[in-house]
């Protein structure tokens, strides 16, 4: 099946189960005395518990969902979805209560039924789980701490929605009904026993060991990777995985890094690290022999989807890693086609992977462009950040037929794809990856 294809088709399956729980209400007899508010207040409760439930998929990682659209797109879309679900949440006890005033006396802990305190849980935590995840780098927040709070939150919500429901018992009521509900959880338990048993005893089975460090310009590290007792990854060049050291697989502890070896050479496995937060800073100091699993590989931002007759590659600071992997891999298959580099770097000194960009011109049908924010009095090349009149200088005739790949820190991305749009290229020429979905 087509990528496109593919995708409409996991859409149309994500809206279907979202209005599944609708459905499912028309079902049997319908309560006496409810009236319409009453019912469509329902009805917007169970469309945010049903996304609240695919927000496990969203985040599980699960290759044939992500490959359509790109992990870092489909945890963007986690991350909106979540409010509009808290909305349909929210709206659900607001309609009632404007509606039929006399619901108001619910939320009297002391005189109302003990599944109201479900619900009212169920809201409670949920805007807890939201604001701490909006806020968590504001708030200092250490990000393993936050996953493993999110996830337990996440569980507690859905929970509590679960108990509200059955206490209510109109809609559960009949054996159709509770059927669909008891097939529409363990749905979502399975999802979860997948992603935090299932998966990390795979990746049990199939260690790494960390057998050298490289360090590199730019205060970046290469991990090199030597599969114990299996085969290793197949990845495509760009493509990335979850990374945690000397760790046991079960642990909460792991980061998305992108490869940066060729992906024709499966027999050990490099990754670049570049020395940016808490985790990454210590890298450096990892012991040799150190044992390591991968969750990968994931990620659409390769050139083996998109068939070109040359490529430009866009990159800012660490973003290089997987445009290196690129075209490593592209040089160990004899690449032939035009390649244009951009690449922007603060310092010289700083730039990572100088010699091998340098090497690889000689390999490849490759040039590459560096440009300084910070350069020294004699440099006699680009200075300042990549914008459209500095490609303008560079770029092909035929630009319009190329790839462009931008890899870099956000602003840095946003700023390039503005830029491409002044030169008159079509946004859907342009490939993009981010990691900000962590």
């Amino acid at each position: 099946m087509r990528p496109l294809l593919y995708g409409i088709f996991w859409i149309g399956i994500y809206l279907l189960i979202i209005i599944a729980p609708l459905l499912v209400l028309l079902i049997g007899p319908i309560p006496p005395g409810r009236g319409f508010w009453r019912e469509f207040s329902v009805g917007l409760g169970f469309m945010g518990l049903s996304m609240m439930g695919l927000q496990f998929f969203l985040t599980g990682r699960f290759k044939y969902l992500t490959s359509p659209y790109g992990i870092d797109v489909v945890y963007h879309f986690h991350r909106q979805i979540s409010t509009i679900a808290f909305a349909l949440i929210l709206l659900h006890p607001l309609i009632l209560f404007i509606s039929s005033p006399v619901t108001l006396t619910l939320l009297n802990p002391i005189s109302s039924p003990w599944w109201m305190g479900g619900g009212a849980g169920a809201l409670v935590v949920l805007a807890i789980l939201i604001l701490t995840s909006i806020k968590r780098k504001e708030w200092n927040i250490c990000y393993e701490s936050w996953r493993l709070t999110h996830a337990l939150l996440s569980i507690v919500v859905v929970g509590l929605s679960l108990i509200h429901i059955e206490g209510v018992g109109y809609y559960v009521q009949g054996p159709l009904k509770r059927w669909f509900w008891i097939g529409l959880v363990t749905t979502w338990i399975l999802s979860l026993v997948y992603v935090r048993v299932i998966k990390p005893i795979w990746m049990l089975k199939r260690p790494y060991t960390i057998e050298e460090i490289i360090g590199e310009r730019g205060k970046t590290w290469t991990l090199v990777l030597r599969p114990e007792g299996h085969p290793g990854i197949s990845f495509k060049p760009g493509q990335f995985a979850w990374l945690k050291v000397g760790k046991s697989p079960f642990a909460i502890r792991e980061h998305p890094f992108s490869f940066s070896s060729s992906a024709m050479k499966s027999e050990k496995i490099e990754i670049s690290i570049k020395e940016l937060g808490d985790f990454t800073s210590t890298i450096g100091e990892v012991p040799r022999e150190t044992r390591a699993y991968l969750d990968g590989p994931y990620g659409t931002f390769t050139v083996d989807r998109h068939t070109a007759p040359g490529y430009v590659f866009i990159v800012g600071g660490v973003g290089i890693s997987p445009i290196v992997s690129i075209l490593r891999t592209l040089a160990d298959r004899h690449e032939k086609r035009p390649l244009l580099l951009f690449y922007s770097s603060k310092t010289w000194e700083e730039v990572t992977f100088r010699e091998e960009l340098e090497n690889l011109t000689q390999r490849l049908n490759l040039r590459v462009i560096h440009t300084l924010t910070n350069p020294p009095e004699d440099w006699k090349g680009e200075r300042g950040r990549i914008d459209a009149e500095m490609m303008a200088r560079y770029l092909p005739e035929n630009r319009v037929d190329c790839e462009y790949f931008i890899c870099g820190p956000d602003p840095m991305q946003m700023a390039v794809k503005e830029a491409l749009q002044k030169l008159g290229l079509p946004l859907e020429k342009v490939q993009s990856e981010s990691f900000n979905f962590i």
